[in-house]
């Protein structure tokens, strides 16, 4: 479910982003060509630090819907203000309702915030909501997408999101370690104009194609609703029933995937899925079809955020994108993966699972 929580940007990056979809990327890039930054480098000397303390600032927090990934980009950049002195004064959640997203930017806008944090809905309607704090000069930093006209450095600081290059190629990396690097493929991507999941996906594949030469993509079948990856999946297996490993593009489709495999009495197919759900990680400790799941590290997120909001009230300029690790989570490591990507305690269905 908890990719399902991102999938609102379907139109950034017009051309580049249908570039981005076909191309072997070698790396992460931003939804308007921005090389990637490391979370790693966004630092503050001590002297910054008292500089922001002293500003009496202040943080809104513009969430697009409530999660367990936002919980964790929450924590990380409120532990983050925390230490900078920095008093978050809201934090709000707009249901996936870009109308309420603009509500909530209005409602938040009367408590003066020195700084807001948001993932934006999407691009024409959130040009539209985050103007008002663009005009009065608010310091915005957005989480993956970026409202449409917006400039780095001119409106926002920077993009903050995962480093989708190393999703893509982790996941290839645990699907070919448990299939001894060879065998045959189906690769279910995401049938959307998105640059997150455009890369993720084609780094799996781009990987497999270039560092897996006994391993080869048979079937392949965009999915654009979650809700038919069962259907999807049955379609697959009945055309080619000797299938050794799926990529799926996200754990919720990879949940019907997992279910159509099971139907089918089928144990040997192996999947691979990026970020977090209980029920893939219960299957993957179980020792089932599952064999690893690739996320990224949410928690970091957020004290990025946090981090790029602090260059913007001190007048440093921060890198436009910025990407934060990939954490590959199999069944033992599980209990370190929830921690280090969500910052959480790991589901207990999970842990008495994996004792």
């Amino acid at each position: 479910m908890r990719f399902k929580n991102r999938l609102i940007g379907a139109a950034i990056g017009g051309v580049l982003a249908l570039t981005i979809a076909g191309a072997a990327m070698a790396q992460t890039i931003g939804p308007n060509g921005e090389t990637a930054t490391p979370s790693s480098a966004l630092t503050l000397t001590d002297a910054e630090v008292a500089k922001v303390k002293d500003g009496k600032y202040t943080a809104a927090l513009v969430w697009h819907t409530s999660s367990d990934f936002v919980t964790a980009v929450t924590a990380g950049a409120t532990d983050k203000f925390k230490r900078l002195g920095v008093e978050v004064v809201a934090t709000t959640d707009a249901g996936f309702d870009s109308a309420r997203q603009l509500s909530d930017v209005e409602t938040v806008m009367a408590k003066s915030p020195s700084a807001i944090l948001a993932l934006p809905l999407d691009p024409v309607g959130s040009a539209k909501a985050f103007q008002a704090a663009k005009d009065k000069g608010v310091k915005l930093v957005f989480l993956s997408n970026v409202p449409a006209g917006y400039k780095h450095g001119a409106d926002y600081v920077a993009i903050v999101t995962d480093d989708l290059f190393q999703m893509g190629k982790q996941a290839a990396d645990v699907l070919a370690k448990a299939l001894g690097a060879k065998g045959k493929l189906a690769w279910i991507f995401h049938d959307a104009q998105y640059y997150v999941t455009n890369q993720r996906d084609n780094a799996f594949k781009t990987t497999i194609e270039k560092d897996y030469k006994d391993m080869s993509i048979v079937d392949s079948q965009g999915i654009s609703d979650p809700a038919r990856a069962e259907e999807i999946a049955q379609a697959l297996l009945t055309k080619t029933p000797d299938l050794d490993g799926i990529y799926v593009t996200w754990a919720e489709p990879a949940e019907g995937v997992l279910a159509a495999l099971r139907s089918q009495g089928n144990s040997k197919t192996k999947i691979v899925t990026l970020d977090l759900s209980e029920p893939i990680a219960l299957d993957m400790v179980k020792g089932g079809n599952v064999a690893g799941i690739v996320a990224d590290k949410a928690y970091e997120l957020g004290r990025a955020m946090a981090t790029a909001a602090a260059y913007g009230l001190l007048g440093k300029e921060a890198p436009a994108f910025v990407v934060a690790p990939a954490v590959t989570v199999t069944k033992e490591n599980v209990k370190e993966g929830y921690s280090e990507s969500l910052n959480r305690d790991t589901p207990q269905s999970v842990l008495n699972a994996s004792k």
